[in-house]
């Protein structure tokens, strides 16, 4: 017989072995295998994801900083090409400022200009507003107030006359009155009036137009005539004071 008080009875409950002892509750000394390989099976899994997470993890931080560095290499690259285009860009403005100082001096070796006197420049002045003012009268509409004054022959020779000037309606008349009592050396009246008119056109004429700039030559040489009529220059004059005086 067996001692309930003191022996274990072993029993095999679904091929596990229990030992058990009198007056004490079963104790479970074994573990399912089925169970075990499911917990095995699930931590497995578990360790797989795990493992996938970090290594997601770690491969986003290597992509981003991989990132960074290609930006930053980027950035670099661009301002290197930038010095470059610079330090190019300044050496051709560097050669071109050069080509053309030695073009300058070049040509200066070859010939100098000459410097413009302030008399030059004056002329140049005028003359350039004299054509302005001639092309602006051009394009002027013409009347009857532009056409020269004539004067009345008659009235002059009137004038003429009572100043005690020897005159004459023609050159037939104006010779006639040169040669009276005129010595027989001299043949050509006509020459000797003519030429004292030339010289006094000469002396008197630029005078005339500096004092009346806005005349045309037309009417400068009827106040011309009419002065060399009045003048002592005058050969009809000059042989009227000297009749007069006997």
């Amino acid at each position: 017989m067996h001692d309930t008080s003191s022996c274990h009875q072993c029993a095999d409950i679904d091929g596990l072995q229990v030992a058990t002892t009198s007056g004490m509750p079963k104790k479970f000394q074994g573990e399912n295998s089925k169970a075990a390989a499911a917990r095995a099976r699930k931590a497995a899994v578990q360790n797989e994801k795990l493992a996938a997470k970090q290594k997601a993890e770690e491969d986003a931080y290597w992509e981003d900083d991989d990132k960074h560095v290609k930006k930053k290499q980027q950035r670099k690259d661009d301002r290197d090409k930038k010095r470059e285009e610079q330090s190019s860009r300044k050496q051709e403005a560097r050669r071109l400022l050069e080509e053309e100082e030695a073009t300058i001096k070049a040509s200066t070796k070859t010939a100098k200009p000459s410097k413009l006197t302030r008399a030059q420049i004056q002329t140049d002045q005028e003359r350039i507003a004299a054509a302005e003012a001639a092309e602006k009268k051009k394009r002027e509409p013409t009347t009857h107030l532009d056409a020269p004054l004539e004067e009345n022959p008659n009235l002059v020779l009137a004038e003429q006359a009572a100043d005690g000037y020897a005159v004459g309606r023609n050159v037939e008349e104006a010779i006639s009155a040169l040669s009276v009592d005129e010595p027989a050396s001299e043949k050509h009246p006509e020459r000797r009036m003519k030429a004292a008119y030339k010289a006094f056109e000469e002396l008197h004429l630029p005078r005339l137009k500096a004092e009346n700039p806005n005349l045309r030559m037309s009417q400068l040489r009827q106040m011309l005539k009419k002065d060399w009529a009045r003048s002592s220059d005058n050969p009809l004059n000059q042989r009227t004071a000297a009749y007069n005086t006997k």
